[in-house]
């Protein structure tokens, strides 16, 4: 009954939690301290492995022969429906912590709301899922807490990140008509509760240290969940998809 709506909404998780696992592990070899790229590789590894649950249900929803790695790996960027937020660069650390914040906040809300679905597959993946994202909350709000309230350079590039960002986070307190369908199903987490649950969450971060919390960032042109995209998709997927794509045959 839910399955057509179900599938972009599945895509959207699972594509927003490869994308941004994709992007942390570029830190890979460039991170500031070696711990900071164990922790940012370890968060980028849970987030793919999540991505792949995800996946493998919209897959098998699909029935069109296709598998979780075929649609990470083998379709183009419209094809792709994931929150413009997590394909942006990374920046500078500040960005990099900004950008997981605010995908942190709302991904935490959402597995919140789907660890109670009436579907006992989301529901079991999201239980499993929500336990590595209330560490990755906790992560990066004390990371956002501690270059907003520590040096002077620390705070004007913290500002600079949430400045660069925010117009982004619009995607994270609206739901798509698909979405307010599978919530009133008890399938999806409410699109209004993960609305005022990542803004609380952010409010309360940003209080701490006394960070001003932006006007709410107003709709433009991209929706990521129609797959309009920024022009940053298209390169991390050529870097991403390169080996499968040139050796689609290929086997380990």
């Amino acid at each position: 009954m839910h399955t057509q709506p179900l599938i972009p909404y599945l895509l959207l998780l699972g594509d927003s939690a490869l994308v941004q696992g994709q992007r942390l592990c570029e830190w890979c070899g460039r991170a500031p301290a070696i711990e900071e790229e164990l922790a940012l590789m370890n968060v980028g590894l849970d987030l793919v492995g999540q991505a792949r649950n995800w996946l493998d249900y919209a897959a098998e929803l699909l029935g069109d022969g296709r598998d979780a790695d075929d649609l990470a790996m083998r379709r183009d960027e419209r094809a792709y429906r994931n929150l413009l937020l997590v394909e942006q660069p990374n920046g500078d650390f500040a960005v990099t912590m900004t950008r997981q914040f605010f995908y942190d906040a709302w991904h935490h809300a959402v597995l919140q709301g789907l660890a109670g679905s009436s579907d006992a597959r989301v529901a079991g993946i999201a239980a499993k899922a929500l336990k590595e994202a209330t560490y990755h909350l906790r992560r990066s709000s004390e990371w956002v807490q501690r270059l907003g309230g520590g040096t002077d350079e620390s705070r004007r590039r913290m500002l600079a990140a949430i400045t660069l960002l925010w117009r982004f986070t619009v995607e994270l307190t609206a739901g798509s008509d698909d979405e307010v369908q599978l919530a009133e199903a008890g399938v999806a987490a409410d699109p209004v509760a993960v609305a005022n649950a990542w803004r609380e969450q952010v409010a309360a971060t940003f209080a701490a240290v006394e960070l001003p919390v932006p006007q709410p960032a107003s709709h433009f042109y991209l929706d990521g969940r129609k797959g309009l995209h920024t022009e940053h998709l298209g390169l991390l997927l050529a870097e991403m998809q390169f080996l499968p794509r040139a050796y689609p045959d290929a086997t380990w």
